[in-house]
């Protein structure tokens, strides 16, 4: 570089030539930064269109052999039947717990639900609300928005009406639904009067029922997806088919007149499923539309078992919602991604609701956060029959009332052998699986050994969760 005194006594002309010869070489490096930022945003729009789109549905109290390829024989769900054919059963898959918000928070968080402080349901009412969802913990879509994925919540959240913890808080760009937890009415959207449904954090007031607007709101959100310029991950939680049992009129006189004789209550219920199955039928339909089918990931759950009193079908399992027997903890599950599953295939390996965030990640080509609970379930979408360790799978469930006092129940499987305690006031129960999946043979006095090692690591487990602050 010359200095002012090296420039003293050249000729003009030089300087001249100089001075042209510097302002081509910035225009050369302006030009050269441009591209390269071109292509670098190249490369990212290459990186996002590797990434799978992701559609997370979770139904509200669904019973393991409530759809009619689980088994139902007086059911019609043929959206979500197609779903399961064209992609990977999970037929050991469970709820983390056998009650809603637990649940919820181990898809937001791929931990076990007590250890992120929601160790039962968090309710509208503070003197019966039993959890407090960790502020400290990343969430699915936390990552996934951090990694350029554009995020949405539709439907039930039920993590707790604290502005820290609204979805918009958590990690989702968008929220349209239902702050709280059950609804009252599915047609005027309330929870002891009071309006929870929302678009963002404004309340608002949508005319409709409850499932038709969830799916209008899902469908309307892929439409705004066909450009394609940003990966995308969807959580669509449908209140149905929670209480109270309440399908549209029309599609409850559609079973009653397909079959006759069909019991009222269960008549009702199926009508909720079958008109749940639809909303999700215009849901795929609109990825079809929008030529978005092949680069989208689609799972679907339950948050837990069918509740037996509304007239459930848990298929042969014993028990359902609320209880730790299998009917309140295993759950439909279904996983289908164009490319990578193949239709029709089906896995008896034990996976858990933790394992969703994990699974996500790993899809997205993302480090999933540290200190989780769950594993990722792609190695069973190359390979249903892949080797699969033998973890425990955990279970808690805290609660009030008389029934439970704000006591815990509990539960762990693992492999075969379940060992669990199904209220406060009553023994542990161990059951070989594999020998009684209907959970008749207690053999906590004949297998001593196996009922002390599961006890404690059981022990072990309820300590880490107590741990983590449940209350605000």
């Amino acid at each position: 570089m010359l200095t002012p005194d090296d420039r003293r006594g050249l000729p003009l002309s030089w300087l001249s030539r100089v001075a042209n010869v510097s302002r081509v070489t910035l225009v050369l490096c302006f030009v050269g930064a441009l591209l390269t930022q071109a292509m670098d945003a190249t490369s990212v729009r290459a990186a996002d269109s590797e990434r799978p789109n992701v559609i997370l549905i979770l139904a509200d109290d669904l019973g393991y052999g409530d759809l009619a390829c689980q088994g139902a024989a007086d059911i019609q769900t043929p959206h979500l039947d197609q779903l399961f054919a064209q992609g990977l059963t999970l037929e050991r898959f469970y709820a983390n717990c056998c009650v809603c918000s637990p649940t919820r928070a181990s898809v937001m968080s791929g931990c076990y639900p007590d250890r992120v402080g929601v160790p039962g349901v968090i309710r509208t009412r503070a003197e019966n609300s039993w959890g407090y969802f960790q502020l400290q913990r990343e969430t699915l879509p936390s990552v996934l928005a951090d990694a350029g994925y554009k995020t949405a919540a539709i439907g039930k959240w039920h993590l707790g009406l604290e502005p820290e913890n609204h979805p918009l808080s958590r990690g989702f760009e968008s929220f349209h639904g239902f702050l709280g937890d059950m609804m009252d009415d599915y047609y005027n959207h309330r929870r002891h009067g009071i309006n929870y449904m929302r678009s963002d954090r404004d309340e608002i007031d949508p005319p409709g029922h409850a499932t038709d607007l969830f799916s209008q709101w899902a469908v309307e959100f892929i439409e705004q997806q066909r450009d394609g310029q940003r990966p995308w991950m969807m959580y669509l939680a449908y209140n149905a088919p929670h209480t109270p049992i309440q399908p549209p009129e029309d599609w409850k006189q559609k079973v009653l007149k397909r079959q006759p004789g069909i019991d009222p209550q269960r008549a009702a219920l199926v009508a909720l499923i079958e008109h749940m199955d639809a909303g999700i039928g215009r849901v795929l339909a609109a990825l079809d539309q929008t030529e978005q089918t092949q680069d989208t990931l689609v799972i679907f759950t339950s948050d837990n078992g069918g509740q037996l009193s509304v007239g459930a079908n848990n298929g042969k399992l014993r028990g359902g919602k609320g209880m730790m027997y299998e009917g309140g903890l295993r759950v439909p599950c279904c996983i289908r991604w164009p490319g990578r599953s193949r239709a029709g295939t089906r896995t008896q390996r034990l996976a858990s609701t933790v394992d969703l965030l994990p699974t996500i990640c790993k899809a997205a080509g993302l480090a999933a956060p540290e200190d989780l609970d769950g594993q990722s379930l792609l190695p069973l979408l190359e390979n249903e029959n892949a080797n699969w360790p033998q973890r425990e799978i955990y279970f808690v469930r805290r609660e009030g009332g008389n029934q439970f006092g704000g006591l815990t129940i509990q539960a762990v499987r693992q492999g075969s052998w379940k060992l669990l305690q199904n209220t406060p006031y009553e023994p542990m129960q161990l059951f070989d699986l594999e020998n009684d999946p209907l959970e008749q043979n207690d053999l906590s006095g004949k297998q001593r050994k196996r009922f002390n090692e599961l006890s404690a690591r059981l022990r072990l487990h309820v300590q880490n969760g107590g741990k983590v602050p449940w209350q605000k």
